[in-house]
């Protein structure tokens, strides 16, 4: 719908007129850069700004802090697996030691018996 109080180009003019003097006003008795109010705002925006950067400093080192305990970890958790597969490793090993050692006393007891059957047949033959 059109408005019916404003038909003539005067009228149009005449409003678009006062429109710019009001913002002209607006802008006139908006506050100065110098004003204490926005001096305020200013430094109140500037220690939001500086807590929020504090904060994320916070996150991040504590998200540094917490990928550094958990390498930690992990550097422990594989250290103990080195020495445990390092312990199993020894014990295979001493254990293959003790069975060639075994081995070997068998055949040594074993030579010895037959040595000893060969010296009692040529002593019988004698």
């Amino acid at each position: 719908m059109r408005n019916q109080a404003h038909t003539n180009f005067t009228d149009r003019r005449q409003d678009a007129a006062e429109a710019k003097k009001k913002l002209l006003e607006k802008f006139k008795t908006a506050p100065k850069v110098d004003d204490p109010e926005v001096v305020a705002k200013r430094a109140e925006r500037a220690a939001m700004t500086k807590a929020r950067e504090e904060r994320r400093a916070e996150r991040e080192r504590a998200k540094i802090e917490e990928q550094e305990r958990k390498a930690a970890e992990a550097a422990a958790e594989a250290e103990a697996a080195y020495a445990a597969a390092n312990a199993e490793a020894i014990a295979r090993e001493a254990e293959e030691k003790a069975r060639i050692e075994r081995t070997i006393a068998d055949a040594a007891a074993m030579k010895a018996k037959r040595d000893e059957r060969y010296a009692a047949r040529k002593a019988r033959q004698r």
